[in-house]
């Protein structure tokens, strides 16, 4: 099983790994080093140069930043970092910030669009993010792939990955009082946490 699950990640990823570094080197090239040539006009937007206080919407340029690197860096990212590089050195370092500046380009025309192709909620304020773009953008035949994706995203959010590692620091860790017991149902051993006040 576990070699079965091993080959459907690999199939599944290998692709995705080269439509985003490929994508990323179109981008980079077809936006003729936009993300690079304006960076002193981001850093100028965020500073607050250009906010208006009569601007449609209720956060301004620095907290949008705040929020959608707040969505972005997670535990996976974090605890990922630290895993690729022990198993893989310095090479996967260097080859994380490669992708990371080609990545620059693909991750500014998703925002860009992201800001042309707004949606409005049921209460006639205004939405973002990619299941607006394609239902703003690529209209009523592609509207199911919006509705995917926001399923997606629901799955995508549950605390699964954050409660297995909190069990497994307080396992590595050693408090007194915890232990592991097993459960064996129709063949299928499951593992749960022991706790007790010593």
């Amino acid at each position: 099983m576990t070699e079965l699950i091993r080959t459907l990640a690999n199939g599944i990823w290998t692709p995705v790994l080269f439509l985003l570094i490929f994508g990323g080197l179109f981008f980079f090239f077809y936006s003729r080093f936009i993300p690079y040539k304006y960076f002193r006009h981001a850093i100028n937007i965020l500073r607050g140069k250009y906010d208006n206080p009569n601007d449609p919407g209720y956060i301004n340029a620095y907290q949008a930043l705040s929020t959608a690197l707040a969505s972005t860096v997670g535990m996976g990212n974090i605890a990922g970092v630290a895993y690729a590089i022990s198993i893989g050195g310095p090479g996967a370092l260097f080859w994380m910030w490669v992708t990371a500046f080609v990545g620059m380009s693909s991750n500014f025309f998703t925002s860009s669009l992201a800001v042309m192709y707004r949606g409005k909620d049921s209460e006639g304020n205004l939405q973002g993010g990619p299941m607006y773009v394609i239902r703003e953008a690529l209209g009523r035949k592609w509207y199911w792939m919006a509705v995917v994706f926001s399923v997606c995203c629901l799955i995508g959010c549950l605390p699964i990955f954050q409660a297995n590692q909190l069990t497994q620091a307080i396992r590595d860790i050693g408090f007194p009082g915890v232990d592991w017991g097993t459960l064996n149902l129709a063949g299928t051993v499951f593992q749960y946490l022991i706790w007790w006040w010593a």
